[in-house]
């Protein structure tokens, strides 16, 4: 950290750029952006549905009981998104994370990676859960072939945790469900935390003080605008430099480098050894210069950011008799014209900025 306690992980954005820092495995793919950024990781929702409430996602009073959920003829089936991945693995993506909603509450979801998991050329196979299921759900998810798993914890406080699930859920269950995870091997787990000013920023040196040391690492996430339903305001992010500051006071911190490129936490380690944090810092820090993020929706759509306004219909292409390689032509054609860079506009007044899907649609 510096002296003046701003977040400085080494190397900066510009540095990766000039340095070629790697990707996550295979080396330049053949499908770049307008600004010259590869598709390398995808996203895909396989459910609009969720079984919490949260806040800063599906507000219940928005996604109340009259909401409109997908039908059933309007989401991708198994076989149409193992379809698309294969395509997808094949324009240069080696990573797959399977989002929401809530993905665990999709019918026979261990299927479905069963026929992720097979693809020649993936890399990595992962999952973003609310934890709510992993209990019952963890050893399965394992031995059908996911490699590791991300789960949404906001605070250790019983009492915020239900509020901001607004679904009365305890947090005892979702802890259980990480111990499940763990002892199957679903590993290393990482642990969102969404921090809003004066909801939950109390209790987040609670949470690494929870985890350090247990070989998990918390990403402590900046509360996003994201979509147009959850209230958002500047006034209630936390930034995440002031995260890392009020840890670093608790158990001293030193930056460490990033992986590969397109990583989107800046990361932290210990310095008495004990394990590692990383912060997400969408709002103050934007990171749009390295992202290489696709995001597909439950219904087919694809998204190059998840600020988008709006995304490219794939399904009529999987349901009208295209070919693999049609398909795939015109995924390259959308990359290749990308240019989108949302979070470093967030402060410009421009209307084609102003509508934005809505989170629980694409994934986080």
């Amino acid at each position: 950290m510096s002296t003046d306690g701003t977040l400085t992980p080494d190397p900066s954005p510009a540095e990766r750029e000039r340095g070629g820092l790697p990707h996550a495995g295979r080396g330049e793919g053949t499908v770049t952006d307008t600004l010259n950024r590869p598709l390398r990781d995808l996203r895909i929702s396989i459910t609009d549905r969720c079984n919490f409430r949260c806040t800063y996602c599906m507000p219940k009073e928005v996604f109340g009981r009259k909401y409109r959920f997908l039908p059933r003829n309007e989401v991708l089936s198994f076989e149409e998104i193992a379809r698309l991945a294969r395509i997808f693995v094949g324009a240069g993506v080696e990573k797959i994370r399977l989002t929401g909603g809530e993905p665990t509450v999709r019918r026979d979801l261990p299927k479905l990676i069963e026929m992720l998991a097979r693809i020649d050329g993936l890399q990595d196979l992962t999952m973003t859960t609310n934890g709510s299921r992993l209990v019952y759900m963890a050893e399965a998810l394992k031995a059908a072939g996911l490699n590791r798993i991300t789960v949404s914890l906001d605070s250790l406080d019983d009492a915020v945790f239900r509020a901001m699930n607004d679904a009365d859920f305890p947090v005892s269950r979702v802890l259980e469900g990480i111990e499940a995870a763990a002892k199957v091997g679903l590993s290393p787990i990482k642990i969102n935390m969404v921090v809003k000013k004066g909801v939950n920023d109390h209790s987040l040196v609670d949470l690494a003080r929870h985890f350090k040391g247990s070989g998990h690492i918390v990403r402590f996430i900046e509360y996003m605008d994201v979509g147009n339903s959850n209230g958002w305001r500047l006034d209630d992010v936390v930034p995440a430099a002031q995260t890392v500051a009020m840890i670093d006071r608790e158990f001293p911190l030193e930056p460490l480098g990033p992986q590969y490129r397109g990583e989107v936490a800046s990361r932290w380690r210990y310095q008495d050894g004990s394990g590692e944090i990383g912060v997400i810092a969408s709002v103050s820090q934007p990171f749009c210069r390295d992202c290489t993020r696709a995001r597909l929706s439950a219904d087919g759509k694809l998204y190059t950011c998840l600020f988008a306004s709006i995304g490219r219909d794939l399904r009529p292409l999987l349901r009208s008799g295209k070919s693999d390689g049609e398909i795939a032509a015109f995924l390259a054609k959308v990359w290749s014209v990308r240019r989108d860079r949302y979070s470093e506009q967030r402060s410009l007044d421009t209307p084609g900025l102003r509508q934005k899907v809505e989170m629980s649609y694409i994934g986080g």
